[in-house]
């Protein structure tokens, strides 16, 4: 399917393409929430924000979580990545910008398993990627893993996004301080740890803080020169730590590489670094999406303002 069919899809409704995408019988209702209605002015504008991201060049996979508890969780961009849950059915609310979203309790995750990864398995010298997160803040602990290609009991990194590391890094001199409410993009062109340290510490820190209050688009981009950070739409900017100059390229994992994950990520052999919070939409593309883009798309799915 080209994406030339999807605003005409969009306009009968997006969950005629979910059905197609999990395989439902003609006639039956696919296990997810209803499709967006006419009459439905604020289910209009979720059909408008989804048609934004889908229309997207680039575009890998796009969750918007409508699907009922105990379900996959399946991407409605080509490909229709399915998402699994791994610590018990995840509660979906009536909320975000697609006007559903997960409610994550620390401890719950999802996973895409290595040999399904297909287009989300981004890597190579010259590899290129977005990763954009429409998230409601709940739980203040640190490192918190919100979606990508992260193994790190294997020492099989490729791309994360993260919220809430306990340290930044500075590019200039390669060393960390102490940090606190910020986001995070991760990127690893070896695997294992940066070389000469105990943990992976190339990756961008926001300049500003992300607040427990509202719903917040998360943006990490990396155009295999450097990783830039984007909150609610606008680059955020921080001294040493964003832009994060990387020109290495991603790691190639292989067969036996990581899972795609969303809300954990493997460490010490078991799943650890848990979200905590509300995930109202996913969306991974396969290039660096431009500022403009970005600003863009935040536009059409913004809930709360960008910063002034």
């Amino acid at each position: 399917m080209s994406l030339t069919h999807l605003p005409l899809l969009a306009a009968l409704g997006l969950g005629l393409l979910h059905a197609i995408a999990i395989g439902a019988e003609p006639g039956k209702v696919p296990p997810t929430a209803a499709a967006p209605g006419k009459g439905n002015t604020s289910e209009l504008a979720a059909t408008n924000a989804q048609r934004a991201v889908l229309e997207t060049p680039g575009i890998a996979a796009f969750w918007d979580f409508r699907e009922d508890p105990g379900n996959k969780r399946i991407s409605l961009a080509p490909g229709a990545h399915a998402m699994e849950e791994m610590a018990g059915p995840v509660a979906r609310e009536a909320d975000g910008p697609f006007g559903t979203a997960l409610h994550i309790k620390s401890g719950q995750w999802l996973r895409i398993p290595r040999d399904q990864l297909g287009s989300l398995n981004i890597h190579g010298p010259r590899a290129q990627v977005t990763v954009m997160a429409w998230v409601r803040r709940e739980r203040p602990h640190a490192w918190q893993a919100i979606a990508g290609v992260w193994d790190e009991s294997r020492k099989k990194r490729q791309y994360c996004l993260f919220l809430n590391a306990a340290s930044r890094t500075d590019h200039r001199t390669m060393k960390r301080k102490p940090s606190k409410d910020l986001f995070q993009g991760h990127v690893s062109s070896v695997g294992g740890p940066t070389p000469g340290e105990e943990f992976c510490i190339t990756y961008a820190s926001s300049g500003s803080v992300v607040a427990m209050e509202g719903w917040h688009c998360l943006t990490l981009t990396y155009d295999a020169r450097e990783v830039r950070l984007y909150l609610d739409g606008r680059f955020d900017a921080s001294e040493g730590s964003n832009p994060f100059p990387y020109a290495e390229g991603l790691f190639d994992g292989g067969e036996g590489g990581a899972e795609f994950t969303v809300g954990s990520v493997s460490v010490r052999g078991r799943p650890g670094n848990f979200f905590g919070g509300r995930l109202g939409g996913l969306a991974v593309f396969q290039r660096a999406l431009s500022a403009e883009e970005i600003a863009a798309l935040h536009t059409a799915t913004a809930l709360t303002k960008a910063p002034e």
